[in-house]
């Protein structure tokens, strides 16, 4: 995922602070505000949806998307989640 996110160009840095594998900014720190916090897993990986629920949360308190990384095979799939208001 680390190298996938650079070669587009984004600036990939620890989430350890925020609950989350890493932070994902667009500029890179003190230029900008990370958008993003990302939790990785490998395809078949088993998740205690809770984990989901303990970073969204923490994420969405500090204004981020929460990023689940899924790697399978050389290629990694991205999922956001975002908070929905009925």
């Amino acid at each position: 995922m680390y190298v996938d996110l650079k070669e587009r160009g984004f600036v990939v840095r620890r989430g350890l602070k925020f609950g989350c594998d890493y932070m994902i900014y667009r500029h890179g720190p003190g230029i900008d505000h990370a958008p993003f916090g990302a939790l990785v897993y490998s395809a078949g990986d088993k998740v205690d949806p809770i984990e989901f629920v303990r970073a969204g949360r923490l994420l969405h308190s500090v204004r981020k998307k929460l990023v689940v990384a899924v790697y399978n095979r050389g290629k990694v799939d991205y999922y956001v989640f975002s908070w929905w208001k009925p």
